[in-house]
């Protein structure tokens, strides 16, 4: 029988990457929807605010797991079928995403001072205008260091894509283990593989929230 080895760790790494190529996928659809949604959530429209609270809550309170059967599935229930894994495991991915960025950038714009509120509507600066150029610059800071942290739960949450028949890095490890049994090594390296993407994302984000702390104070 044969042994894990280079070939394996090669088809490990390839797997890392399409890892990180949905992990992309994931953030920067959802960090679009995400801030869309966070706007709706802090407009001064009460049905936009309450549209914004249903989107966010079923999101949150619906399993990833099950978001992305929904989605591979249910498309085919509305005539689409042959949808591609890395498509369904995206959007699945992306709205999840969004469900909590939204709900992290909202408490990011409204932890602005308020103070910064009332001087720009005493400037006779629109809402848009106020937003723009005055409040969404302070949150970014603010909330730079929390999106960086959700950033690594959206790579360790791709492990769950396999569902959809997308590769990743998680479903690779038992595409091998299911051909050579070797269960502790490969995993092992997966583990590794996995700590390699996540911990420098997670440092990252502990440096900036030092370090904007100490900007702001």
């Amino acid at each position: 029988m044969q042994s894990f080895g280079l070939a394996h760790v090669e088809f490990l790494a390839w797997a890392a990457l399409w890892t990180v190529g949905l992990s992309a996928i994931a953030f920067v659809g959802g960090g679009l929807l995400g801030f869309a949604v966070a706007l709706l959530r802090v407009s001064a429209n009460p049905a936009a605010r309450l549209a914004a609270i249903v989107y966010i809550q079923i999101v949150q309170g619906t399993p990833l797991l099950i978001l992305l059967f929904l989605i591979y599935f249910g498309v085919a229930v509305i005539g689409f079928t042959g949808v591609p894994a890395i498509l369904a495991a995206g959007a699945g991915l992306t709205i999840y995403a969004s469900g909590f960025l939204a709900e992290i950038w909202r408490g990011c714009i409204q932890s602005v001072p308020k103070t910064q509120w009332e001087a720009a509507e005493c400037l006779a600066l629109t809402r848009w205008q106020r937003m723009t150029r005055v409040i969404l610059p302070q949150a970014l800071r603010i909330a730079t260091p929390p999106t960086v942290g959700f950033l690594v739960q959206i790579v360790k949450n791709t492990s769950l894509a396999s569902v959809v028949g997308f590769v990743e890095l998680a479903q690779a490890g038992k595409l091998i283990n299911n051909s050579i049994f070797e269960p502790f090594t490969i995993f092992v390296t997966v583990a590794v593989f996995y700590f390699a993407l996540c911990f420098p994302l997670s440092t990252w984000s502990r440096s900036l929230e030092r370090t904007l702390n100490v900007s702001r104070r």
